[in-house]
């Protein structure tokens, strides 16, 4: 069953003469509990994809559905509300706010949503433990190694028990061993904990870890790829793929 849905989805920024098409009537769907990757050359429409799926910003035209409710519909007020109990968000940086410290910032989602202090840190903690953090829950984002970081900001997009997980170059600012490990729990993440998981990498050895890799190339896709296995042997596959689309 699609667990999110993207319908003709088109975005244009800017008019007239100097009007640039990101999206050009894209279509697409994840299901519940699937990995899926989209992977395509710099500018190719990646993260404006990611950013109108998780209604971080809003299409021309076309439709975003999350189980049945369609985000181009919903006020400012409801969609706030919507991203913070459906969707889970990890970036590249990781977004974690320096004075507060790894439970703290993991707690924030269910914070901001009105639940109570105790009960939100009680949450956080018991997904950082999940995520391989339980010895680190008092430490600031200064006192973390960037995957340590990585491995917070996962705990706290998991942490309102959201069914999608969208994933923005997670790994880009992250050496290999770090990478493939984020790759690892983002796998655990659909596999253990049955989430959708929708990623944009740019790295063929991060998106050999998922069920399916979807190809953009100047805002349209123009190839899909489902994965038997999923792990570090599809990425000499997926390299050639990138390559040829270049």
């Amino acid at each position: 069953m699609s667990l999110i849905q993207a319908k003709n989805l088109t975005k244009v920024y800017g008019k007239g003469d100097t009007a640039v098409t990101a999206l050009d009537h894209i279509s697409l769907e994840v299901n519940a509990g699937e990995f899926v990757t989209v992977m395509g050359p710099s500018g190719c429409g990646k993260s404006t994809l990611l950013h109108l799926l998780g209604g971080l910003d809003r299409p021309t035209s076309g439709q975003v559905l999350i189980e049945g409710h369609n985000l181009t519909d919903l006020s400012d007020t409801k969609l706030t509300e919507l991203r913070r109990r459906k969707i889970g968000f990890i970036f590249q940086f990781f977004n974690l706010i320096p004075v507060l410290n790894a439970t703290e910032n993991a707690a924030l989602p269910l914070t901001l949503d009105g639940v109570k202090s105790a009960d939100a840190k009680a949450k956080a903690s018991d997904w950082l433990n999940k995520v391989g953090l339980g010895n680190r829950l008092r430490n600031r984002p200064d006192q973390l190694s960037g995957g340590q970081q990585q491995r917070v900001a996962v705990a706290r997009a998991l942490v309102a028990e959201p069914a999608l997980i969208l994933a923005d170059e997670p790994t880009g600012n992250l050496d290999t061993r770090a990478s493939d490990e984020i790759a690892a729990l983002l796998r655990q993440i659909s596999d253990d904990w049955g989430r959708a998981v929708l990623m944009v990498t740019h790295d063929p050895r991060i998106a050999a870890y998922a069920d399916r890799i979807v190809f953009l190339k100047d805002g349209t896709i123009v190839d899909e790829t489902r994965l038997e296995t999923r792990n570090l042997d599809n990425a000499g596959l997926v390299a050639d793929k990138i390559q040829a689309m270049a």
